[in-house]
């Protein structure tokens, strides 16, 4: 199927207003092709450009992108170095492409942990795009959910200690105000490349009710057709959220009948 039959079955009236991916397979498509591991890193950065496009094409309204995990830090030095590299040069790199397609770039994680040069980048690159309305692509850096939801206990805890909130005020709202994404609406599409079945760490809270989408497509290999795949996979689910077929064609008509 070509890239215009693909992207002419979306329906742009059913898009998912969050989509997360989780980028994996760079390491193993560099062995593939007899390079080193870090390579696989280098070429997956064209992966990430065109979904960004292809997500800002569309009218996406929010992106997150599974950067650099907490975990990552245990991989050999060289990676990290080469990794945290990458990442400085490219944001300063695509800098001049998030203008021009209005993207406001976002961070989440423990952005303390970066090498002082990578957060410098990082930060003068959110501030630079702060302004702009379209896309917005958020990066998940020194990120696991794990330690997104203890960070989020602990600020509770101390709330409650400082009698600024009452136990029985605790509630999934409450909750969700002290994660890194209170601000960002729950993923409704999670993609996962690679031909792994797991979600490793990422967004457990947020994506409660997504739409998992598994592909054995490496990440440098991901192209704006994969990504349209993804999208029409996701338009030809039924999204119930603990009710019936039946409640939801109700609740439909009721809405279409307005």
């Amino acid at each position: 199927m070509t890239i215009q039959s693909l992207k002419e079955k979306i329906d742009i009236k059913k898009l998912p207003a969050h989509v997360a991916i989780i980028m994996d397979g760079n390491g193993r498509w560099a062995k593939k092709q007899g390079f080193a591991r870090t390579l696989g890193h280098e070429r997956g950065v064209d992966s990430v450009r065109n979904t960004v496009e292809a997500a800002a094409e569309l009218g996406i309204g929010w992106l997150t992108m599974y950067a650099f995990s907490t975990e990552n830090w245990n991989r050999p030095k060289y990676e990290i170095d080469a990794l945290m590299r990458i990442l400085v040069k490219s944001l300063h790199k695509e800098m001049k492409t998030l203008m021009k397609n209005n993207i406001r770039l976002e961070a989440i994680g423990d952005l303390q942990s970066l090498p002082s040069g990578s957060r410098k980048e990082l930060t003068k690159s959110m501030q630079a795009t702060a302004g702009n309305t379209g896309l917005t692509l958020v990066l998940a850096l020194s990120y696991s959910s794990r330690w997104e939801i203890l960070e989020a206990v602990k600020s509770i805890i101390n709330e409650v200690k400082n009698g600024n909130l009452e136990a029985d005020q605790i509630d999934a709202d409450c909750f969700n105000r002290f994660l890194t994404t209170h601000n960002i609406p729950e993923p409704e599409l999670l993609i996962r490349t690679s031909g792994e079945y797991r979600v490793s760490n990422f967004l457990l809270w947020q994506i409660a009710y997504a739409e998992l989408y598994f592909t054995p497509v490496l990440w440098p290999d991901f192209s704006k057709e994969d990504f349209y795949a993804a999208i029409v996979d996701f338009q030809q689910r039924e999204r119930r959220f603990g009710l019936t077929s039946e409640q939801i064609n109700k609740l439909e008509q009721k809405m279409h009948s307005r």
